[in-house]
């Protein structure tokens, strides 16, 4: 294995994913920051308890707490009693948080213009590569 060659690949795959110019379309195109578009799209996707989303957003329930009340100041999402558990609430997605949702879906869903610019054989390879890459299960350690 070449440790190098590796660790370019990574650096060349985070680089084009993280630092996508998608993220700052949604941004700019949503007027917010792109942890509150990641958690009005987790909302979106169902809704959830407020100290299950801090969860699924690995922050701590305070910052979840103030992007909840700006999304719901935005009228992108509404808080709700929880059925059965009166100490908690349901964060859920209104139709305006869920028009943002989709917008934000759509915008992260393009493909950057490198990748459209392959040509098919080089598409389909990557293609491969990608179907391979997803199908390894990572090795779990104890210790």
């Amino acid at each position: 294995m070449n440790d190098a060659a590796t660790s370019r690949v990574w650096a060349a795959m985070r680089g084009l994913v993280l630092g996508n110019e998608r993220r700052g379309e949604v941004c700019d195109a949503l007027g917010m920051s792109f942890f509150r578009v990641k958690a009005l799209r987790r909302i979106a996707a169902a809704p959830v308890k407020l100290g299950d989303l801090a969860a699924d957003l690995m922050t701590d329930r305070p910052y979840t707490t103030l992007v909840v009340d700006d999304l719901a100041k935005r009228g992108l999402v509404e808080r709700t009693p929880h059925p059965t558990d009166r100490r908690s609430k349901i964060v859920s997605v209104t139709p305006s948080g869920a028009s943002a949702a989709a917008e934000a879906e759509r915008i992260l869903g393009t493909p950057p213009p490198a990748l459209r610019d392959l040509d098919e054989a080089e598409l389909a390879a990557l293609d491969g590569i990608m179907a391979s890459l997803v199908r390894t299960k990572p090795v779990l350690r104890s210790g």
